[in-house]
C-alpha cells in the first residue's frame, strides 16, 4: 500500500446523507486506514445526475458548478456511489464542453475523482482489510460503477479477505436492478418487473445478505425483498470492509440480525 499521504474530499452523496450516513463512516473508516487524510466539504451539493438525466441542463450545470468548487484543492475525491462517481468523471466535463474554463476544471476534478473500492484498491493498492462477518453474501454489480467506471473485481478481492464470510455469486450481477434513478419513477412497472427478477436471483443464491457499492440499488433491492417477506439483508460493501456489520442493522430485513 503506499505509503505516500493524500488529502481526499469524500462525496458524500445524497442517499447516503439522508438515508445511511454508516456508509459515509465506513468510508472515512477506509480511507484512513489506506493512509489518506478525509474531508467532507459542508459546501457540497448533489451531483445533479437526477436533473441531468432528465434533461434539466440549468439545474445540472448549476449543480456541477457547485461541486466543482467544492471539491478544487484535494489530491482526490471519493464517493461510495459508482453512479456520483461517473456523473463527476464522465458526465461533468461533456456538460461544459462549451465553456473553455470550466471545461479544465471539470476535467480536472474528474481525473481526481474515484469510486472507493476502486480508489482503495487500483490507487491506494489495499490487497486486505481487518473485517470479520460472519455470513453468506452474494454482490450485485451497479451499472454506473461497472460500465462507467470499471467496478468489479475490486470488491471481491477486498472481501475475499473478510474473515467469515462466504460470497456466493449472484447470477445476472451485472443486470440493472431496474432502479436507474429516475427510471424507476418513469417506468414503474418495468422497474418493478427487473427488481422483482432480480430478487428472485438473490434469493435463488441462499445468501443472508445482498451487498453491493450504491446505496440507491441497494434500497430498490431491500424494498423488494421485504415487501415479498424474503428473509434476505442488504448492505453497502463498505460496511462489510470497514467491520461495522455488528454495530450497524442491515436495510431491510431482518433489521434485529444486523
Amino acid at each position: 500500500m503506499p505509503s505516500e499521504p493524500c488529502r481526499v474530499g469524500l462525496f458524500v452523496t445524497c442517499l447516503v446523507d439522508l438515508f445511511r450516513p454508516s456508509v459515509g463512516f465506513a468510508a472515512v473508516k477506509l480511507l484512513e486506514q489506506a493512509g489518506c487524510t478525509v474531508e467532507v466539504p459542508r459546501a457540497q451539493t448533489c451531483c445533479g445526475q437526477p436533473a441531468y438525466n432528465s434533461g434539466d441542463k440549468a439545474d445540472a450545470t448549476a449543480l456541477a458548478r457547485q461541486v466543482i468548487e467544492a471539491f478544487e484543492g484535494f489530491d482526490y475525491v471519493v464517493a461510495p456511489s459508482g453512479s456520483c462517481a461517473g456523473q463527476l468523471r464522465t458526465h461533468y466535463p461533456l456538460m461544459f464542453a462549451d465553456e473553455p474554463q470550466m471545461f479544465q476544471r471539470a476535467q480536472h476534478l474528474a481525473k481526481r475523482t474515484h469510486e472507493l473500492v476502486s480508489f482503495l484498491v487500483d490507487v491506494r493498492g489495499m490487497e486486505r482489510v481487518d473485517a470479520r462477518c460472519e455470513a453468506i453474501v452474494t454482490y450485485h454489480d451497479s451499472c454506473s460503477g461497472l460500465r462507467e467506471l470499471g467496478v468489479k473485481a475490486q470488491p471481491r478481492r477486498l472481501l475475499g479477505t473478510v474473515a467469515g464470510l462466504t460470497l456466493k455469486e449472484l447470477p445476472g450481477a451485472e443486470i440493472c436492478c431496474g432502479f436507474g434513478g429516475t427510471f424507476c419513477i418513469k417506468y414503474p412497472e418495468i422497474s418493478d418487473k427487473m427488481v422483482g427478477e432480480k430478487a428472485a436471483d438473490i434469493v435463488a443464491t441462499g445468501a443472508e445478505t445482498v451487498l453491493a457499492g450504491d446505496l440507491g440499488c441497494l434500497l430498490n433491492m431491500a424494498g423488494k425483498l421485504l415487501r415479498q417477506g424474503r428473509p434476505v439483508a442488504a448492505r453497502h460493501v463498505a460496511e462489510v470492509l470497514a467491520n461495522m456489520t455488528n454495530d450497524v442493522a442491515p436495510i431491510g430485513a431482518p433489521a434485529e440480525s444486523g
